[in-house]
Protein backbone atom coordinates (compact mmCIF):
# COMPACT_ATOMS: atom_id res chain seq x y z
CA UNK A 1 0.00 0.00 0.00
CA UNK A 2 1.27 3.08 -1.28
CA UNK A 3 -0.88 5.22 1.05
CA UNK A 4 -1.65 4.06 4.22
CA UNK A 5 -4.33 6.36 5.57
CA UNK A 6 -5.93 6.36 9.02
CA UNK A 7 -9.69 5.93 8.98
CA UNK A 8 -12.64 6.80 11.19
CA UNK A 9 -15.54 4.00 10.07
CA UNK A 10 -18.98 4.39 11.27
CA UNK A 11 -21.72 1.51 10.47
CA UNK A 12 -19.05 -0.83 11.02
CA UNK A 13 -21.12 -3.20 12.76
CA UNK A 14 -23.78 -3.67 9.99
CA UNK A 15 -23.44 -6.10 7.24
CA UNK A 16 -21.69 -3.69 4.75
CA UNK A 17 -19.81 -1.96 7.78
CA UNK A 18 -17.84 -5.24 8.63
CA UNK A 19 -17.03 -5.67 5.05
CA UNK A 20 -15.69 -2.92 4.35
CA UNK A 21 -13.73 -2.65 7.66
CA UNK A 22 -12.24 -5.73 6.26
CA UNK A 23 -11.42 -4.52 2.86
CA UNK A 24 -9.88 -1.24 4.06
CA UNK A 25 -7.76 -3.63 6.41
CA UNK A 26 -6.77 -5.39 3.10
CA UNK A 27 -5.58 -1.97 1.58
CA UNK A 28 -3.40 -1.28 4.75
CA UNK A 29 -5.51 1.54 6.16
CA UNK A 30 -5.15 1.95 9.99
CA UNK A 31 -9.25 1.71 11.06
CA UNK A 32 -10.67 2.62 13.92
CA UNK A 33 -14.36 1.92 14.47
CA UNK A 34 -16.68 4.10 16.30
CA UNK A 35 -19.54 2.03 17.18
CA UNK A 36 -22.44 1.86 19.98
CA UNK A 37 -21.62 -0.24 23.35
CA UNK A 38 -24.43 -2.67 22.11
CA UNK A 39 -25.39 -2.55 18.41
CA UNK A 40 -26.60 -4.93 15.79
CA UNK A 41 -30.82 -5.46 15.49
CA UNK A 42 -32.19 -5.07 19.11
CA UNK A 43 -28.96 -4.35 20.57
CA UNK A 44 -27.73 -7.78 20.77
CA UNK A 45 -24.24 -7.88 19.70
CA UNK A 46 -22.30 -6.92 23.56
CA UNK A 47 -18.54 -5.74 23.25
CA UNK A 48 -16.94 -8.96 23.19
CA UNK A 49 -18.82 -9.69 19.89
CA UNK A 50 -18.47 -6.71 18.39
CA UNK A 51 -14.51 -6.97 19.01
CA UNK A 52 -14.69 -10.38 17.25
CA UNK A 53 -16.81 -8.90 14.04
CA UNK A 54 -13.94 -6.07 13.89
CA UNK A 55 -11.01 -7.98 15.17
CA UNK A 56 -7.76 -6.23 13.33
CA UNK A 57 -9.35 -2.70 13.89
CA UNK A 58 -8.93 -0.13 16.67
CA UNK A 59 -12.84 -0.38 18.63
CA UNK A 60 -13.92 2.62 20.14
CA UNK A 61 -17.51 2.43 22.04
CA UNK A 62 -19.53 6.05 22.09
CA UNK A 63 -23.36 7.66 20.95
CA UNK A 64 -22.47 8.66 17.05
CA UNK A 65 -25.48 10.92 17.79
CA UNK A 66 -24.15 12.53 20.57
CA UNK A 67 -21.22 15.49 19.16
CA UNK A 68 -20.13 15.31 22.89
CA UNK A 69 -19.24 11.52 22.68
CA UNK A 70 -17.72 11.68 19.54
CA UNK A 71 -14.90 14.12 20.24
CA UNK A 72 -14.72 12.66 23.89
CA UNK A 73 -15.30 9.32 23.05
CA UNK A 74 -14.04 8.53 19.31
CA UNK A 75 -11.73 11.30 18.27
CA UNK A 76 -9.95 11.89 21.38
CA UNK A 77 -7.89 14.95 20.52
CA UNK A 78 -6.21 12.47 17.97
CA UNK A 79 -5.83 13.18 13.91
CA UNK A 80 -7.78 11.10 11.29
CA UNK A 81 -6.94 11.41 7.15
CA UNK A 82 -10.46 10.31 5.90
CA UNK A 83 -14.06 9.25 7.23
CA UNK A 84 -15.60 6.78 5.90
CA UNK A 85 -19.56 6.08 6.75
CA UNK A 86 -21.48 3.11 6.17
CA UNK A 87 -24.45 4.27 8.86
CA UNK A 88 -27.62 3.95 8.22
CA UNK A 89 -30.87 4.30 10.03
CA UNK A 90 -32.55 1.40 11.20
CA UNK A 91 -35.89 1.45 10.26
CA UNK A 92 -36.52 4.50 7.67
CA UNK A 93 -39.35 6.11 10.19
CA UNK A 94 -38.93 9.93 10.08
CA UNK A 95 -37.72 10.92 13.26
CA UNK A 96 -35.09 7.91 13.32
CA UNK A 97 -33.65 8.75 9.54
CA UNK A 98 -33.53 12.83 10.40
CA UNK A 99 -31.42 11.86 13.09
CA UNK A 100 -29.30 9.49 11.81
CA UNK A 101 -29.06 9.36 7.81
CA UNK A 102 -28.52 13.53 8.35
CA UNK A 103 -28.10 14.68 12.28
CA UNK A 104 -25.37 12.25 13.14
CA UNK A 105 -23.99 12.66 9.82
CA UNK A 106 -23.93 16.63 10.22
CA UNK A 107 -22.13 16.13 13.49
CA UNK A 108 -19.18 13.83 12.53
CA UNK A 109 -18.74 15.41 9.82
CA UNK A 110 -17.94 18.15 11.61
CA UNK A 111 -15.95 16.83 14.45
CA UNK A 112 -13.98 14.87 12.16
CA UNK A 113 -12.64 18.13 10.19
CA UNK A 114 -11.56 19.49 13.16
CA UNK A 115 -9.94 15.84 13.54
CA UNK A 116 -7.60 16.73 10.47
CA UNK A 117 -9.92 14.61 8.27
CA UNK A 118 -9.88 15.79 4.42
CA UNK A 119 -11.80 13.45 2.71
CA UNK A 120 -15.35 11.33 3.42
CA UNK A 121 -16.78 8.32 1.69
CA UNK A 122 -20.34 8.29 2.55
CA UNK A 123 -22.41 5.07 1.42
CA UNK A 124 -25.99 6.21 0.31
CA UNK A 125 -28.70 4.94 -1.80
CA UNK A 126 -29.70 4.37 -5.54
CA UNK A 127 -33.23 5.37 -4.16
CA UNK A 128 -32.75 8.54 -3.60
CA UNK A 129 -32.75 9.75 -7.16
CA UNK A 130 -36.47 9.77 -6.80
CA UNK A 131 -37.01 10.91 -3.11
CA UNK A 132 -40.59 10.20 -1.75
CA UNK A 133 -39.52 8.48 1.73
CA UNK A 134 -38.63 10.46 5.02
CA UNK A 135 -35.31 8.70 4.68
CA UNK A 136 -34.28 9.95 1.20
CA UNK A 137 -35.04 13.43 2.18
CA UNK A 138 -32.62 13.43 4.90
CA UNK A 139 -29.99 11.64 3.38
CA UNK A 140 -29.99 14.16 0.40
CA UNK A 141 -29.66 16.63 2.77
CA UNK A 142 -26.43 15.05 4.14
CA UNK A 143 -25.41 14.62 0.71
CA UNK A 144 -25.56 18.58 0.39
CA UNK A 145 -23.70 19.44 3.18
CA UNK A 146 -21.22 16.93 2.32
CA UNK A 147 -20.87 18.20 -1.14
CA UNK A 148 -20.26 21.98 0.02
CA UNK A 149 -18.52 21.42 2.89
CA UNK A 150 -15.07 22.00 0.84
CA UNK A 151 -13.86 18.20 1.72
CA UNK A 152 -12.87 15.68 -0.96
CA UNK A 153 -15.87 12.79 -1.05
CA UNK A 154 -17.28 10.24 -2.65
CA UNK A 155 -20.95 9.63 -2.61
CA UNK A 156 -21.85 5.82 -3.49
CA UNK A 157 -25.17 5.13 -4.10
CA UNK A 158 -25.33 1.44 -4.49
CA UNK A 159 -28.67 -0.74 -6.14
CA UNK A 160 -29.97 -3.55 -4.40
CA UNK A 161 -28.15 -5.96 -1.46
CA UNK A 162 -27.78 -9.65 -1.78
CA UNK A 163 -29.90 -9.77 1.82
CA UNK A 164 -32.20 -7.40 1.16
CA UNK A 165 -33.02 -9.71 -1.79
CA UNK A 166 -32.76 -13.37 0.27
CA UNK A 167 -36.01 -13.14 2.09
CA UNK A 168 -38.06 -15.62 0.44
CA UNK A 169 -35.37 -18.49 -0.08
CA UNK A 170 -36.27 -20.22 3.25
CA UNK A 171 -40.21 -19.69 2.25
CA UNK A 172 -39.15 -21.16 -0.99
CA UNK A 173 -37.17 -24.60 0.62
CA UNK A 174 -40.19 -24.89 2.78
CA UNK A 175 -42.26 -25.31 -0.36
CA UNK A 176 -44.03 -21.91 -0.34
CA UNK A 177 -44.90 -20.38 -3.47
CA UNK A 178 -42.38 -16.80 -4.08
CA UNK A 179 -44.36 -14.20 -3.53
CA UNK A 180 -44.22 -11.09 -6.85
CA UNK A 181 -45.84 -7.80 -7.03
CA UNK A 182 -47.87 -7.64 -10.01
CA UNK A 183 -46.66 -9.97 -12.64
CA UNK A 184 -43.14 -9.98 -10.63
CA UNK A 185 -41.95 -7.90 -14.38
CA UNK A 186 -42.37 -4.40 -12.40
CA UNK A 187 -38.53 -3.20 -10.91
CA UNK A 188 -35.34 -4.69 -11.78
CA UNK A 189 -32.01 -3.92 -9.87
CA UNK A 190 -28.37 -5.39 -10.46
CA UNK A 191 -27.40 -6.40 -6.99
CA UNK A 192 -24.30 -6.27 -5.11
CA UNK A 193 -22.54 -7.99 -3.00
CA UNK A 194 -21.43 -7.05 0.66
CA UNK A 195 -18.11 -7.69 -0.64
CA UNK A 196 -17.36 -6.42 -4.05
CA UNK A 197 -19.72 -2.92 -2.65
CA UNK A 198 -16.63 -2.78 0.41
CA UNK A 199 -14.15 -3.47 -2.26
CA UNK A 200 -15.69 -0.14 -3.94
CA UNK A 201 -15.73 1.99 -1.18
CA UNK A 202 -12.41 1.22 -0.08
CA UNK A 203 -11.47 1.69 -3.26
CA UNK A 204 -12.23 5.82 -3.29
CA UNK A 205 -9.91 6.57 -0.89
CA UNK A 206 -7.00 5.74 -3.80
CA UNK A 207 -8.52 6.40 -6.64
CA UNK A 208 -9.12 9.85 -7.79
CA UNK A 209 -11.43 9.46 -10.29
CA UNK A 210 -14.10 8.65 -7.87
CA UNK A 211 -13.26 12.29 -5.84
CA UNK A 212 -15.73 14.79 -5.81
CA UNK A 213 -18.67 12.16 -7.54
CA UNK A 214 -22.00 10.97 -7.02
CA UNK A 215 -21.09 7.20 -7.64
CA UNK A 216 -24.20 4.62 -8.94
CA UNK A 217 -23.09 1.46 -8.65
CA UNK A 218 -24.27 -2.23 -9.04
CA UNK A 219 -22.96 -5.88 -9.49
CA UNK A 220 -22.10 -7.64 -12.40
CA UNK A 221 -24.26 -9.34 -14.93
CA UNK A 222 -27.51 -8.07 -15.94
CA UNK A 223 -30.46 -6.37 -14.16
CA UNK A 224 -32.81 -8.96 -12.74
CA UNK A 225 -36.46 -9.09 -11.85
CA UNK A 226 -37.92 -10.32 -8.86
CA UNK A 227 -39.47 -12.89 -11.41
CA UNK A 228 -36.07 -14.12 -12.78
CA UNK A 229 -34.87 -14.02 -9.00
CA UNK A 230 -37.73 -16.65 -8.26
CA UNK A 231 -37.26 -18.76 -11.51
CA UNK A 232 -33.03 -18.91 -10.57
CA UNK A 233 -33.94 -20.27 -6.84
CA UNK A 234 -36.84 -22.57 -8.06
CA UNK A 235 -34.34 -24.04 -10.71
CA UNK A 236 -31.23 -24.41 -7.86
CA UNK A 237 -34.18 -26.54 -5.99
CA UNK A 238 -34.48 -28.79 -8.90
CA UNK A 239 -38.21 -27.80 -8.65
CA UNK A 240 -40.87 -25.65 -10.94
CA UNK A 241 -41.87 -22.36 -10.53
CA UNK A 242 -44.48 -21.54 -8.24
CA UNK A 243 -45.88 -17.39 -8.11
CA UNK A 244 -48.09 -15.84 -5.72
CA UNK A 245 -48.89 -12.23 -6.93
CA UNK A 246 -49.51 -9.90 -4.10
CA UNK A 247 -51.12 -6.64 -5.47
CA UNK A 248 -50.08 -3.25 -5.01
CA UNK A 249 -53.21 -2.11 -4.70
CA UNK A 250 -53.04 -3.96 -1.29
CA UNK A 251 -49.66 -2.25 0.20
CA UNK A 252 -52.23 1.02 -1.11
CA UNK A 253 -55.32 0.25 1.23
CA UNK A 254 -52.77 -0.77 4.41
CA UNK A 255 -50.89 2.35 3.99
CA UNK A 256 -54.08 4.53 3.91
CA UNK A 257 -55.33 2.81 6.80
CA UNK A 258 -52.58 2.83 8.97
CA UNK A 259 -51.59 6.43 7.71
CA UNK A 260 -55.05 7.45 8.87
CA UNK A 261 -54.73 5.82 12.60
CA UNK A 262 -51.49 7.26 12.83
CA UNK A 263 -53.42 10.60 13.10
CA UNK A 264 -54.13 9.15 16.76
CA UNK A 265 -51.72 6.31 17.17
CA UNK A 266 -48.11 7.19 16.67
CA UNK A 267 -47.42 3.27 16.37
CA UNK A 268 -49.45 2.92 13.44
CA UNK A 269 -48.29 6.16 11.74
CA UNK A 270 -44.61 4.45 11.89
CA UNK A 271 -46.39 1.14 10.61
CA UNK A 272 -47.86 3.46 7.67
CA UNK A 273 -44.09 4.60 7.10
CA UNK A 274 -42.87 0.78 6.45
CA UNK A 275 -45.73 0.11 4.57
CA UNK A 276 -44.45 3.41 2.12
CA UNK A 277 -40.89 2.28 2.14
CA UNK A 278 -42.74 -1.76 0.87
CA UNK A 279 -44.14 0.05 -1.59
CA UNK A 280 -41.52 2.34 -3.15
CA UNK A 281 -39.66 -1.20 -3.35
CA UNK A 282 -42.36 -3.26 -5.00
CA UNK A 283 -42.63 -0.31 -7.50
CA UNK A 284 -39.40 1.51 -8.15
CA UNK A 285 -36.58 -0.36 -9.90
CA UNK A 286 -33.00 0.00 -8.40
CA UNK A 287 -30.97 1.42 -11.25
CA UNK A 288 -29.68 5.01 -12.64
CA UNK A 289 -32.97 6.99 -13.21
CA UNK A 290 -33.00 9.08 -16.77
CA UNK A 291 -34.17 12.61 -15.23
CA UNK A 292 -35.47 13.37 -18.94
CA UNK A 293 -37.51 10.16 -19.63
CA UNK A 294 -38.35 9.43 -15.69
CA UNK A 295 -37.34 6.30 -16.58
CA UNK A 296 -34.96 3.62 -15.25
CA UNK A 297 -31.41 2.57 -17.26
CA UNK A 298 -29.95 -0.88 -16.73
CA UNK A 299 -26.99 -0.17 -19.11
CA UNK A 300 -26.30 3.23 -17.77
CA UNK A 301 -25.97 1.75 -14.13
CA UNK A 302 -21.97 0.84 -13.61
CA UNK A 303 -20.98 -2.07 -12.40
CA UNK A 304 -18.35 -3.80 -9.84
CA UNK A 305 -17.23 -7.31 -8.74
CA UNK A 306 -17.30 -10.73 -9.40
CA UNK A 307 -20.15 -12.23 -7.21
CA UNK A 308 -24.19 -12.60 -8.58
CA UNK A 309 -26.76 -13.03 -6.45
CA UNK A 310 -27.49 -16.05 -8.01
CA UNK A 311 -23.96 -17.16 -6.97
CA UNK A 312 -25.01 -16.36 -3.37
CA UNK A 313 -28.66 -18.17 -3.80
CA UNK A 314 -26.87 -21.75 -4.95
CA UNK A 315 -24.51 -21.00 -1.43
CA UNK A 316 -27.69 -20.67 0.63
CA UNK A 317 -29.81 -23.16 -1.23
CA UNK A 318 -26.83 -25.73 -0.27
CA UNK A 319 -26.62 -24.54 2.77
CA UNK A 320 -23.43 -22.84 3.06
CA UNK A 321 -23.48 -20.23 5.96
CA UNK A 322 -26.20 -19.05 7.43
CA UNK A 323 -29.26 -16.91 6.37
CA UNK A 324 -28.33 -13.25 6.83
CA UNK A 325 -29.72 -10.75 9.23
CA UNK A 326 -32.24 -8.45 7.46
CA UNK A 327 -32.99 -5.99 10.21
CA UNK A 328 -36.06 -3.70 10.33
CA UNK A 329 -36.38 -3.49 6.81
CA UNK A 330 -37.56 -7.10 5.90
CA UNK A 331 -40.73 -7.13 4.18
CA UNK A 332 -41.17 -11.00 3.50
Amino acid sequence: MKNPRRVLLLGATGTIGQATARALQRNGHDVVCFVRPRAGVGGRLAQPAIEKLLAGTTIRFGNVGDPVSLIRDCLREERFDVLVSCMASRTGSPADAWAIDHQAHVHALAAAAQAGVSQVVLLSAICVQKPLLAFQHAKLAFEKVLIESGLTYSIVRPTAFFKSLSGQVERVKRGQPFLIFGDGELTACKPISDTDLADYLAGCLGDESRWNRVLPIGGPGDAITPRQQGEKLFALLGRPPRFRRVPVKMLDVIIAVLGALGHVLPAAAAKAELARIGRYYATESMLVLDPSTGTYDAAATPSTGNETLFDYYARLVSGEGGMPERGDHAVF
